[in-house]
């Protein structure tokens, strides 16, 4: 016959380690709180007595109105660095003159941690434009858009359709390149939009293609990603109230991550192609 010990330790092998009584005991109900000790009688004569809760919120300081100029402090720099942008693009008359402009214009951040301006590059003349967002690492130490590998991919693009960079123009939504290629802000962006808008009124191309999401919400303001909206024709319309049609199509950067993806702008350069011959012929 088994011991006592014996049995015990059976017990404990069987997980039993709580010792049961005749009534039943439900454990999965809450344990109430435990009860808060009375108070010492020197503590509750030390104590103050208590006051209404009226009396306690009136003596409570209300919180200093905050004057709407600190609200608005931090917006009244932004807006006038595009007011200015807006101010230096307009008065451009020319593409030299533009590029000046932005040569000297302060106001964008990314131009202290840049080390070039990337204004364009191409024929100004040209019937089609393309534009991409931001430099990368080389066209940064270039000053020229795309020239790195995703450059070179698009060189490629280029002569498929029998086209070459003496005939098209070149050019980004954003001129100075984000650090560590990082996205560009909404601040940046609306910034530097004057000048990229102005840039496309002056070369007054046939045809715009928008390399990238970026570069398409730019031109044609819809907030539908690049997947949906390439290879459907949209419009740009100019501040002078002309309308440019607008291809956008994927970026030769993403072309080279995801190579798959490459008979989809095949499709979309093809139709570039037609729409450029049927407008220039």
């Amino acid at each position: 016959m088994a011991s006592i010990r014996e049995i015990l330790h059976f017990y404990a092998e069987a997980g039993v380690d709580a010792a049961l009584s005749d009534l039943p005991v439900d454990r999965f109900a809450a344990e109430p709180p435990p009860a808060r000790p009375a108070p010492e009688p020197r503590e509750m004569a030390a104590r103050p007595p208590s006051q209404p809760r009226e009396m306690r919120a009136e003596r409570a300081p209300a919180p200093a109105p905050t004057p709407a100029s600190t609200l608005n402090k931090a917006s009244v720099p932004d807006d006038a660095k595009i007011a200015m942008a807006r101010q230096l693009a307009a008065g451009a008359a020319t593409l030299e003159e533009l590029h000046e402009q932005l040569a000297a214009f302060d106001g964008c951040n990314l131009k202290f941690t840049a080390k070039n301006l990337v204004f364009a590059d191409g024929n100004p003349q040209a019937a089609i434009m393309f534009v991409g967002e931001a430099p990368g690492r080389e066209e940064d130490l270039e000053g020229k858009p795309f020239i790195g590998r995703s450059g070179q991919l698009l060189d490629r693009m280029f002569a498929a359709i029998g086209l070459d960079r003496q005939s098209v123009y070149i050019a980004n939504t954003i001129p100075w390149r984000p650090p560590g290629n990082r996205t560009p802000t909404p601040l940046e962006t609306e910034i530097c939009r004057p000048f990229f808008e102005r840039q496309v009124e002056l070369v007054n191309p046939k045809l715009l293609v928008a390399l990238g999401g970026p570069a398409a919400k730019a031109l044609t303001s819809s907030t539908e990603g690049i997947l949906r909206l390439r290879g459907n024709w949209k419009q740009h319309l100019t501040a002078s109230g002309q309308q440019i049609p607008v291809m956008p199509t994927l970026h030769p950067a993403y072309l080279l991550r995801n190579p798959a993806q490459k008979r989809f702008a095949w499709r979309d350069f093809v139709n570039v192609k037609l729409r450029l011959k049927a407008l220039t012929d």
